[in-house]
């Protein structure tokens, strides 16, 4: 007998409802509603809607009902590190600021006056970038603080507005920058260095943790029965990960979109100088894993090219400016992803023209060769990446699992075949979602381990494998492009 549930899962440009479906071996999903997400600009700082956003998940949940179908359960994941205050009265405090605001900068100076780099990495083993939930609290105004009774992450926000129960589940815990993966819980030290209250921090709780009941007026008004809701893994990389299809052990896995994260599966957190001086995170994935990772700026450079050009009048779908980039010349310039510059929304193409004439480099002067520069530089800094992970680990990779819609785009999965040399494992491209249901299923037993689960999408999808190619060409560019990262 089928047994369907519900995913809401949340990026940062879109968000979708879906509905899973689980006969025996096989899973499949569809796509209840989708609705665009991203960032509000108000006063020149930058927001999320985050009423808009609990009101499309409504409309999704309403829709869901139209099928007819009994549904187990339900549970949210979203991209990690930014939050929800509530004030004493329960209400959410506005405004829910958006990762890439601008603040942050006066957070990182805050932060810096009151305990050092080498700490904050000792205490949670997560990679310094400006936008994690440390530096974004060190940015709040104490007054704004002071009135917050909780925080939870935008996930576990969802999962509470859902059921009312407040719990932030470890996984997006994990991004936060003031969880210990040692001691499993939030980073007494951390916190008390920072003046934040402890008590202000709702309890961490594994993924899969049934939290509750969906709560009766919500079911009244989207007209669902108070089906389970549960803390999968409330972080969408937890989620893609616990749903890639691997078996074995020498594989890493690439989540690709917005952000490209690139890591393995771990059994116990990797802290070392080392890790801090590669700027190596230690996120926590199904089961008390390890994610060893690196964020890395990923498909953002493309579309926000692509966002820029729009407003100029110059629109272009991405299988367009995909094509584009496949018939420019290849290596003709090269940036580093991770240069600061390219975090900040706007004039993406303006900064990649600085970096090109900063370097000594031809700067791209059509959408195709700006595309093809980024998607190239992108798979080098993959290469970076591996090298250093294999260096942290000791563990050789033999073969790239790249999940997430950025697996869509068949010119990037060839790039980094290339620069990595070896074979890249293309599928599916809903991992996020399909992790999100696969450990509702778990929590409900309605399959066994993580193992079965995968085996699972193993059934139900087919992949691709994509074998590398250029070798002597690719050798050439890495040796150029190290030159540009140091």
């Amino acid at each position: 007998m089928a047994t369907h549930y519900l995913a809401c899962d949340l990026g940062a440009e879109s968000g979708r409802v879906m509905l899973a479906t689980l006969d025996g071996k096989k899973i499949s999903l569809e796509e209840l509603h989708r609705f665009p997400n991203g960032p509000v600009k108000k006063d020149g700082a930058l927001h999320w809607n985050i009423e808009g956003l609990f009101a499309e998940l409504k409309t999704g949940l309403k829709k869901a009902t139209a099928r007819k179908l009994s549904i187990a359960s339900i549970s949210t994941d979203s991209w990690g590190v930014d939050y929800v205050l509530y004030d004493a009265k329960g209400k959410s405090m506005s405004p829910v600021w958006h990762y890439r605001d601008a603040r942050t900068t006066r957070g990182v100076a805050n932060a810096k006056k009151r305990v050092d780099w080498p700490t904050i990495y000792r205490e949670t083993g997560i990679q310094f970038m400006a936008l994690n939930t440390i530096y974004q609290l060190a940015a709040e105004p104490r007054a704004r603080l002071a009135k917050a009774k909780q925080l939870l992450l935008i996930g576990d926000a969802f999962n509470h507005f859902c059921c009312g129960v407040a719990k932030n589940e470890v996984s997006l815990a994990s991004t936060t920058q003031l969880y210990n993966p040692r001691t499993k819980k939030w980073s007494k030290k951390l916190l008390g260095a920072l003046g934040l209250r402890g008590e202000m921090f709702a309890p961490v709780v594994k993924s899969g943790t049934k939290l509750g009941k969906l709560r009766s007026e919500l079911g009244a008004e989207v007209g669902l029965p108070e089906i389970v809701v549960i803390a999968s893994c409330s972080h969408d990389t937890g989620a893609a990960v616990a749903a890639v299809p691997a078996s074995g052990r020498n594989w890493a896995y690439l989540s690709s979109g917005t952000w490209s994260l690139m890591g393995v599966e771990w059994p116990k957190p990797v802290i070392t100088a080392q890790g801090r001086d590669s700027n190596f995170t230690n996120e926590i994935g199904y089961g008390g894993t390890v994610r060893l990772l690196k964020n890395i700026v990923g498909l953002w450079i493309v579309q926000e090219c692509r966002r820029d050009w729009a407003q100029h009048g110059r629109e272009f779908d991405y299988a367009k400016l995909t094509e584009m980039a496949a018939a420019a010349n290849p290596f003709a310039s090269l940036i580093n992803p991770a240069d600061p510059r390219f975090l900040a929304p706007g004039d993406m193409p303006a900064k990649i023209a600085a970096f090109c004439r900063e370097t000594g480099q031809i700067v791209p002067d059509n959408p195709g060769a700006f595309a093809r520069c980024a998607l190239e530089s992108l798979a080098l800094f993959y290469r970076i990446t591996m090298r250093q992970l294999e260096k942290l680990t000791g563990k050789k990779i033999k073969q790239l699992h790249i999940v997430g819609g950025g697996s869509k785009n068949a010119l990037l999965n060839q790039f980094a075949a290339n620069s990595l040399q070896i074979p890249v494992v293309v599928g599916p491209t809903e991992c996020t979602a399909l992790g999100n249901v696969l450990v509702q299923a778990i929590a409900l037993g309605h399959l066994p381990s993580l193992a079965a689960a995968r085996a699972v999408v193993r059934n139900s999808f087919e992949v691709k494998t994509v074998q590398p190619q250029a070798k002597a060409e690719w050798d050439a560019a890495f040796g150029r492009f190290e030159k540009l990262v140091k």
